[in-house]
């Protein structure tokens, strides 16, 4: 990029916690190439902290499927102050980060205003049924996509999205935090087997989803007497929440429950087996390639109701889709009880030679697809396109 070309004056959003940090990070990769860029948009405390000027904030009581409904009026009233900021302030570009539910109507209007869109974590038009609807306007409303994970790249080729496979950001956090060795001896002293719950991050999905991972490990003490039983909290009020739920289960586990990425870390890698909810985590579990059961339960009604009609993957946790076969268990998007669940756990730890051909495989899947500097390679992309120029399609 020309040393003389002006500051480039970025908008940026990121409606959830974890868009939140993976934007910071973006910031931070862009800054090291232009670090006179200024930033400004729907930012929460991580890229307030990089320095990007917040507009508004939404990360801080971000929520999913029917908890989003309410936050609707709110999203409303954003579009319009967006409308108006687009209108009186100049941008070089803007760059979407995930929650295509409200990134994309915020890139329809940055479009309009002759703004190029960058969108970085790609928005999932591949799970979801009336794809042609969806890739058009991700066709519209976009100049370059960033995705994070392969097969996206020729997916969005074929709708004719100008698309480029980035990385999972996911894999910096992942290679810069290895299992210490002792941590993990320390977890499999004197037990066996030793098996990992990871309940979520977000409080809701905990309430739906541990109560059936409490129930395994039931069954499993009942037939392990040495399991040891690690479960990861996401921060403190997760952790008071796993304590509260065991307190008032009608038969409580002895649970050993721990925080931080280093010790997840080493959760993960000492056990035989993980009980995880659904989500970017189990990408986690698979990099540390340990066996795994997914579970999710959503309301059973709302899914037949509605959600069955538009999820259109065979399979739904992150393993199985990169596979294309389900390669680990997986009990979504709800179930009615856990007897099914309870029966497969026991069964895989009954059998050491079905948990070492699972490792195996999940090493094969997620080895070749490691590839660091996600932000670094997406920052990259953002700085192409202010170099070429927009090459700007009319938006609709």
């Amino acid at each position: 990029m020309n040393d003389d070309a002006p500051p480039p004056r970025i908008f940026i959003s990121a409606a959830e916690q974890s868009a939140d940090e993976h934007a910071a990070a973006f910031i931070t990769a862009f800054r090291r190439r232009r670090p006179d860029a200024t930033f400004v948009g729907l930012a929460g405390p991580a890229m307030q902290a990089a320095g990007c000027r917040a507009l508004a904030d939404m990360t801080t009581r971000s929520a999913m499927a029917h908890a989003a409904v309410s936050r609707v009026p709110e999203a409303l009233r954003m579009l319009s102050m967006f409308k108006k900021h687009f209108a009186r302030e100049p941008h070089d570009a803007a760059v979407m980060i995930d929650s295509p539910a409200l990134n994309l109507p915020i890139a329809k209007i940055a479009r309009k205003a002759g703004v190029p869109v960058l969108y970085y974590i790609a928005p999932q038009s591949w799970a979801w049924g009336w794809r042609r609807w969806r890739n058009k306007r991700i066709r519209a409303r976009t100049t370059r996509v960033a995705c994070i994970w392969p097969f996206e790249e020729p997916y969005f080729h074929e709708w004719g999205i100008d698309a480029k496979y980035v990385g999972h950001p996911s894999f910096d956090r992942l290679l810069a935090t290895p299992a210490d060795p002792a941590r993990v001896a320390e977890f499999r002293h004197d037990a066996q087997p030793v098996i990992a719950i990871l309940p979520g991050s977000r409080e809701h999905v905990v309430r739906e989803v541990f109560p059936g991972q409490l129930e395994v490990a039931r069954a499993i003490a009942a037939r392990f007497r040495r399991a040891r039983f690690i479960v990861t909290a996401a921060n403190g009020q997760v952790n008071a929440l796993i304590q509260d739920i065991n307190a008032h289960s009608r038969r409580t586990v002895g649970l050993t429950v721990v925080a931080g990425a280093a010790d997840r870390a080493a959760a993960i890698a000492a056990a035989d087996l993980a009980l995880v909810a659904s989500g970017t985590v189990t990408l986690e579990v698979a990099f540390r390639r340990t066996p795994m059961i997914v579970m999710y339960n959503t309301n059973r009604l709302l899914y037949n109701l509605i959600g069955r009609w538009f999820i259109t993957t065979k399979h739904l946790s992150i393993p199985n889709i990169l596979a294309g076969e389900e390669i680990v268990p997986e009990f979504m998007p709800y179930y009615v009880n856990t007897a099914a669940i309870s029966a497969r756990a026991l069964e895989m730890l009954c059998a050491p030679g079905r948990l070492d051909a699972m490792r195996e495989r999940l090493r094969q899947v997620i080895e070749p697809i490691v590839r660091p500097g996600a932000a670094d390679n997406a920052a990259a992309v953002l700085e192409e396109m202010l170099t070429a120029g927009s090459g700007e399609r009319p938006s609709r």
